[in-house]
């Protein structure tokens, strides 16, 4: 199939792409978990130090690269050269691929949640297998469905994420929109006081030292990070040098807009020492604490009884696993596919098996594809049936992940100012005018990365957690080894970049 006859990737589509791929409602939930009202303040200033202008990084590399089908990879090609770019991206795949290790895990206790009103995926199992050995195979049979659906084309991935996006916008919205009324029915009472005491200092003990605090930026690097994978999309979206620059704009607008508003509605119903100062409330559920808590708080508000206010309580935690669930499926088709395509695509062909590096009849990486869902599934597999062995493997797999999938931004960023001085690139989008702007914004925008790094990685020693904070540092330095690597022994053996790496 000729890629002209693929149906093309509206703005508003594009948009809702986006934003189910990197907006998470849970996001500002845990945000209030770590620091309450306090977190506001740092996702005001990782919007504004790092989202934003990374964001337009990113809209610049798009629409001068769109006619490029490598991603992430032309951007770094174009502007560093192949073999830094080969390193850069490999960092940045790889964390994508652990990261569909822990998704696939999450999607299963949203489908629990939304069935049942509470995670019981540890009471499932099969043919007489344990609960971890249960989800494994059911985890693999949900990654093999979305990797056969994704690689029959853009257009269901468009469809689906849209569809999917469109959930997610929806809850935020209902959270938002019963919080306020509630806020309203209280007489504009919150049940955690909006002190200027609460807004710099965190509730949560944990984040009370300043290293602590200052590593909180890593967290908000994730909940804004992504943006660049849609880049692997770019050359099935409508008129790219101008659509995907405004999506790219309008995404970032609406996700600090959604989640500034989200944090503070959280206070509305949440006294933080009372509801969430629990033991049993951590990161993994306290999104469907709040919004059970706010469904009781609701309840009550309009006179049920204990037994009706704690219904519907549960009913408002079923609908938001509900869209946890279509969040979740939408992410899982996008990552699925485009950072492995920008990846592949953006490679030389010379360096890759050529299965690998072959299109389908509708312009998908199929087998490329297939083989992530294998290596996925093979580290699923030991995680589940490996015990205790394979579950302290997970744990240095996410250790390594933290850093890894903010690693590469200083590939991206550190590489825009090279970017801007290559005369030779066609710019249909500039938002940068002049190279001092470049220089500056690039400077500042990559130190907030590398000091958000440095600071996760400094925090698990002066707690005396040296395994952690060891894998930690390890993983972007690891994988960017493998690829160093991978890259020095073809090289040995002839291979030498084509003259186009720096005409892109």
């Amino acid at each position: 199939m000729n890629k002209n006859t693929i149906g093309k990737i509206s703005l508003m589509s594009l948009v809702l792409i986006i934003f189910s791929s990197i907006y998470g409602f849970s996001n500002a939930q845990n945000a209030y978990f770590q620091m309450g009202y306090a977190s506001i303040i740092w996702y005001i200033l990782t919007a504004v130090l790092f989202f934003a202008p990374s964001s337009l990084m990113f809209a610049e590399y798009g629409a001068s690269f769109k006619d490029t089908h490598g991603g992430v990879f032309s951007w770094l090609r174009g502007s560093i050269g192949e073999k830094p770019a080969f390193i850069g991206s490999f960092i940045w795949l790889a964390a994508w691929v652990v990261w569909l290790v822990s998704s696939t895990q999450f999607f299963l206790v949203s489908v629990s949640t939304m069935i049942s009103g509470t995670d019981k995926t540890q009471t499932w199992h099969l043919f007489g297998l344990g609960a971890n050995e249960t989800l494994g195979i059911l985890e693999i049979i949900f990654l093999f469905i979305v990797t056969l659906i994704a690689s029959r084309g853009i257009n269901i991935i468009s469809r689906i994420a849209s569809i999917c996006g469109t959930f997610i916008i929806g809850i935020a919205v209902l959270f938002v929109v019963f919080s306020l009324i509630i806020w309203l029915m209280q007489g504009g009472h919150l049940a955690e006081p909006l002190t200027a005491t609460a807004l710099i200092k965190s509730p949560n003990s944990s984040f009370t030292s300043p290293i602590a605090v200052i590593s909180f930026i890593v967290y908000a690097l994730f909940a804004y990070g992504g943006m660049e994978t849609s880049a692997g999309l770019i050359d099935f979206v409508k008129k790219p040098e101008k659509t995907f620059p405004r999506a790219v704009i309008i995404a970032t607008v609406m996700m600090t807009i959604f989640y500034i508003i989200t944090i503070f509605a959280c206070g509305v119903t949440a006294n933080w020492h009372r509801l969430l100062g629990k033991s049993s409330v951590n990161l993994a559920n306290v999104e469907y604490v709040l919004i059970e808590n706010m469904g009781i708080v609701f309840g009550d508000k309009l006179g049920f009884s204990h037994a009706g206010a704690l219904l519907m309580g549960k009913i408002f935690a079923q609908y938001t696993a509900f869209t946890d669930v279509f969040g979740g499926l939408g992410a899982a088709f996008v990552m699925t596919y485009s950072p492995i395509k920008s990846f592949i695509e953006g490679c030389d062909p010379r360096l890759l098996p050529k299965k690998l590096t072959k299109l389908n009849d509708v312009q998908m990486p199929a087998n490329a594809m297939w083989m992530q869902a294998v290596l996925v599934s093979a580290i699923i597999l030991f995680i589940s049936f490996g015990g205790d062995t394979a579950g302290k493997l997970y744990t240095v797999l996410t250790d390594m992940m933290n850093v890894s999938s903010s690693a590469p931004y200083l590939f991206l960023i550190g590489a825009f100012p090279f970017f801007k001085m290559k005369k030779t690139i066609d710019r249909p989008f500039v938002f940068y005018k002049s190279m001092t702007t470049t220089w500056i914004v690039s400077i500042i925008v990559w130190l907030v990365v590398a000091i958000g790094i440095l600071f996760t990685c400094i925090e698990p020693v002066l707690e005396h957690d040296y395994s952690t904070a060891f894998w930690t540092a390890f993983g972007p330095v690891f994988f960017g080894f493998v690829a160093w690597a991978f890259y020095s022994i073809a090289e040995k053996r002839g291979y030498t970049s084509s003259s186009v790496d720096t005409q892109i």
